[in-house]
């Protein structure tokens, strides 16, 4: 897919796992899909990404989801819960960038990033990653390096303290850049 593609994502969640039960399309946000399905096991990503969370009105845990099946996502990858709430990334072709602080509200040692980062404190010897500015695309920051543990679906915007956002840590080791190759 190109940049220039208007193509909106689209995928559909199913009651059960292995792509059975009741299904439910979509290609947009939807805050709360419970009166749609009565829970949400499995789901095919037909186009573009998505982040899923296990809790309504996108909080809880977040999963990021590119074009695939997901037929027991939750025994795949680690989700507590079935999927209550879903949000479509839109594709972003152009630079990222996002500069990176050591400390809450913008303290601390900062370093800009537009490329991923797959350790904090090996690349530029900070202990902490706790608050950052998106100036330009979409990222997924994760809690340990190497890309793994609890994930943040980050698009621009400040976000000045990460454990006031509801992370059970405050802080993040690696991030990765959204790409329009996902799509």
């Amino acid at each position: 897919m190109t940049c220039s593609s208007t193509s909106m994502g689209r995928v559909v969640f199913f009651e059960d796992r292995n792509f059975q039960g009741r299904s439910y399309e979509s290609s947009s946000d939807c805050a709360d899909m419970s009166s749609f399905l009565s829970r949400c096991q499995s789901c095919k990503v037909e186009r573009g990404c998505f982040m899923v969370y296990d809790r309504t009105n996108y909080t809880g845990s977040q999963l990021f989801l590119r074009r695939g099946e997901y037929s027991d996502y939750q025994s795949m990858m680690g989700m507590s819960d079935c999927i209550k709430s879903c949000r479509m990334i839109p594709m972003h072709c152009g630079q990222h960038r996002m500069k990176i602080h050591e400390k809450e509200n913008f303290g601390g040692q900062s370093h800009e990033l537009t490329e991923d980062c797959d350790n904090v404190m090996e690349r530029f010897r900070m202990s902490n990653c706790m608050s950052c500015q998106v100036m330009d695309g979409q990222w997924l920051m994760y809690e340990q390096p190497s890309f793994r543990g609890r994930m943040m679906y980050m698009k621009p915007g400040e976000y000045r303290s990460f454990s006031s956002m509801g992370m059970s840590s405050n802080r993040f080791m690696s991030m990765r850049r959204i790409m329009d190759s996902y799509y």
